[in-house]
Order: structure tokens, then sequence, then C-alpha cells
């Protein structure tokens, strides 16, 4: 055994002085599985960001030069990614199409037209809350903490002017006067403030730029694939991320049109993030928020009657697999609680393309006519 020991040791060794990186090496995984331009797509993009600094884990589908885990399909291709991550053999990993807890959304990184300027768009998938305007609080503290993660100590954060904006902009005001450091970004236009318009989303103007995840993802596929037709994203560091405030799974994703330049720079903004310890600074940023009354202030602004309209208990837990896909964001936390006072039991999430309700294969049927039934579903 000590000789085995010893070997690695001498290997790791020689391996620091060839390649001039004497720090710990960093894995980041990557899917292979599930792209629309096929796996060679995803191997290139691998190919692409091979460097020094740390190592590409393939999952899936692999290639020469570097390690890999095979496996037949995405859900088996997830469950090694999570068992991976949870085993810390990756620090973290790139992958598409993965359903992130409520409570969790994504933090895009974009590459702005003309100038090249780069900006984080927070958040681009999932959903930090069912409620509008706390979702978008919470991915205001989500973009600050993913932009500290990457090296930007005093990022400036931008709102755009969507639906909520004022009211997300007034709760931030009130963190920010209570006492939670963070800057505001301020309009290029004549008019200034903190409400962005469209000019200062081409522009870059904030270092984050605060929406809802849909709107978020739109900005994302436009930024992403403006040049090229919308079929192929060439542009980017991809949809990013998952962050959350007890969440510790570093998993950043991609769209299934992302190309091969966006794969790569996907894999180096999952470097920088498990560098920067996300998770560890989204506690950190939650904490501070919390301190000056975060909770208080996001129940003020919570729409009437959003997710206590119906007070029931929840049924037996089951296994969960099949997804029910249509029920708009606002109504999610609702349209579950009914399936629980008709003795089903569900649970809410979010997946790539929207707001999904999980149940048991042989109760599919039955509660999407209850959700008909409750006009939730089309």
């Amino acid at each position: 055994m000590s000789k085995k020991i010893i070997s690695e040791v001498l290997q790791e060794v020689a391996d620091a002085i060839e390649k001039g990186n004497f720090g710990k090496k960093i894995k980041v995984g990557l899917t292979t599985l599930g792209s629309e331009h096929g796996v060679e797509n995803m191997l290139y993009g691998a190919t692409l960001a091979k460097n020094n600094l740390f190592d590409i884990v393939l999952i899936g589908k692999g290639k020469e030069g570097f390690e890999t885990y095979e496996a037949q399909d995405e859900e088996e291709a997830h469950r090694i990614m999570e068992e991976l991550l949870d085993r810390e053999e990756i620090s973290s990993c790139v992958t598409m199409h993965y359903n992130f807890p409520i409570g969790v959304s994504t933090v895009g990184r974009v590459v702005t037209p003309a100038r090249a300027n780069e900006m984080l768009l927070a958040t681009t998938t999932g959903t930090s809350s069912t409620n509008r305007v706390e979702a978008m609080v919470r991915n205001a503290i989500y973009g600050i903490a993913t932009a500290k993660s990457i090296g930007i100590q005093k990022p400036t954060l931008g709102i755009m002017n969507i639906e909520g904006a004022r009211q997300v902009e007034k709760i931030l005001l009130e963190l920010k006067e209570k006492g939670y450091e963070f800057s505001f970004a301020t309009s290029k236009r004549t008019d200034g403030g903190s409400v962005m318009r469209g000019n200062d989303l081409l522009m870059a103007t904030p270092d984050i730029m605060v929406a809802d995840s849909l709107t978020g993802n739109l900005f994302m596929k436009v930024f992403s694939a403006f040049n090229t037709g919308g079929n192929y994203e060439s542009l980017g560091y991809g949809y990013g991320p998952g962050v959350g405030e007890d969440y510790n799974r570093r998993i950043l994703i991609l769209s299934r049109a992302s190309g091969a330049p966006v794969v790569a720079n996907s894999l180096k903004y999952a470097y920088e993030i498990a560098v920067g310890e996300v998770n560890k600074i989204a506690k950190e940023e939650y904490r501070k928020c919390k301190n000056v009354g975060l909770d208080k202030m996001l129940e003020k602004f919570k729409e009437k009657g959003e997710s206590n309209r119906l007070e029931v208990g929840i049924p037996p837990k089951e296994v969960v697999t099949v997804q029910i896909s249509g029920v708009d964001i606002m109504d999610l936390e609702n349209a579950t609680k009914i399936l629980w006072k008709n003795k089903i039991y569900a649970e809410s999430g979010m997946g790539c393309t929207g707001p999904i309700i999980l149940v048991s294969t042989d109760k599919k049927e039955k509660s999407e006519d209850i959700l008909k039934m409750e006009g939730l579903l089309s």
C-alpha cells in the first residue's frame, strides 16, 4: 500500500512540474448526452475547454484523453453526476435539462453584441419562488453571490423593466438602507435609475441584470444565438449555476441548442464558481439579508392568497416520476395543494421548459383531469 501511495504522489508531482500547476487540481464534470447537435458537439466543447487549470470528467459517452463514466441515458448520467458531486469527486458539473427544486435558479452569463461586454442574467432557469416579486429579489441575491464567486467583488445590480420591477426595487432599496451592502447600476438612458431599459441590456450597463427566470431564459437565447439563426447557441457561458439559500450542488445548465463554444465556456464558468465556492457565498449573502429583515420585507409584498388559498394535509409520500407541465408558475403551489386535497401525493418543481408537477405514473391521468376541472391546466 505504501509503495502505491508514494507512486501516486510522485506522479502528481511530475504532472505539476510538467503543467506548472502545484495546486490541488479541480475536476469539472460534463454530461455528454441530450444535445440537439449530438454527442460530438459536447465532446468538441470539452476539447476546446481542456487546459492546465482543471480536469474535465465526461459522463455519458467519453473520449480518449478524458476520465469518463459511461451512462446509457440522461437519467443515469444525472444519477452519476449527483453521486460524484456528493462524494466531492468532481467540484461542479455542466449538464442539460436538469430539474432544480423550487428555491433554486440559475445565473446565466452572456456576451453582449457589438461591444462584447459580459453580463450576468439573474436568473435563466429554475424558480427562486412561486411569487414573482419574491423570486426576483432572491434572484438579485443569487446574482450578487455568483458575481462575487467569479471575482467581481463589488458588482452593480440593475432590474429589468418588467412586471414587478418597482416592487423589487423597493425591497432592495430597503435592504440597502438597513445595511445590506451592494451597488445599484444607473441606466444609460437620460432618466437614469436602477430599473433598466432594453438599451441597458444590450450595453451590459449592470454587472447583474435581474429578471424572472422565464424572461431571463428568453434573453439568454437571444444573446446566445442572435447571429446564427436561432438553432445553434454560439456565444456566452450558458445558463449558469443553480444557486439557492441552502443548495450545495454546483450544477450548471446548458441548453440542448448550445454549441461547442458555449459548452467550452460553461466548463470554464463551472471551474470559476467552484474555486469561488458560490454556494458558500450564497449562504453568507442570505445571512446578511436576513439579519436586516429580508423575510419581513418579502412578506409585505407577497401577492394575496398566492400559496395560502388552500390549507390541506399532505398525503403519504410516493415515488413521483411523471411530469405534468402546462400549469402557470403563479398557480403551481396551489395546483399541488389541490391534488393533495384529492388524496394524490404531488411535488412541484421547475424543468428547463417551465414549471412542472410530479406525480406517480398511475396517478397522472387522474391528476390531469382534476387540474383541468380546476381551470389550472388546458
